[in-house]
């Protein structure tokens, strides 16, 4: 399997979509928005998962990219320990927290598939 461009990636098509879940959430809540520095963390770490396989696409070789991978993985865990936060102190209910908790767990299962595809050598650039 070769893509030609990240937009073709399956996992940074699930990671946009969760990223837009991400805004709308804080956009519907009114004491999250207040709290800017937990939004602006919440949206750092959400879209630094899409922007890491961007970048380690774009850097040519296997390792690079999946090292980049291995970054947005990480990104997707600080997503996860946020959403603990946001549900903890009462940002988010627990429906919220439970819809989102399991496409991000979804999403950083599937990086660490594609980081072990991708150093496997069976994926050419």
């Amino acid at each position: 399997m070769y893509y030609k461009r990240f937009e073709d990636i399956p996992v940074w098509q699930e990671v946009r979509i969760f990223i837009n879940l991400i805004f709308s959430t804080i956009e519907n809540s009114a004491k999250l928005k207040r709290d800017y520095s937990l939004c602006d963390q919440l949206r750092r770490a959400s879209y630094s998962i899409s922007l890491n396989i961007a970048e380690g696409f774009e850097r040519g070789s296997n390792k690079d990219f999946a090292h980049f991978v291995n970054i947005s993985k990480a990104s997707a865990g600080e997503t996860r320990a946020i959403l603990y936060i946001l549900l903890d102190n009462n940002f988010i209910n627990q429906i919220v927290f439970d819809d989102l908790n399991s496409k991000i767990v979804k999403i950083s299962c599937d990086l660490a598939n594609f980081r072990k595809y991708l150093k496997s050598n069976k994926y050419n650039k």
